[in-house]
């Protein structure tokens, strides 16, 4: 269906994955957002603390479709 879309970029977080922070950063939009399509991932990186992987960072693109009038 025709129509206009939005794009955001969102950074999502966790301790345990990169899956995981995808999940927790489209779960976390999807409850202001609505009619979310897709995303794209655009960047992975971590934080290190102590020698060892404390935190998995995902840098996502989500686009959604704006609610018609």
């Amino acid at each position: 269906m025709p129509g206009t879309y939005k794009k955001i970029e969102l950074v999502g977080t966790s301790p345990n994955s990169f899956a995981d922070a995808v999940r927790n950063a489209v779960e976390e939009a999807s409850k202001t957002l609505h009619h979310l399509d897709w995303f794209e991932v655009v960047e992975e990186r971590g934080c290190i603390r102590d020698g060892k992987v404390a935190e998995f960072q995902v840098t996502l693109r989500i686009g959604f479709k704006l609610d018609g009038h």
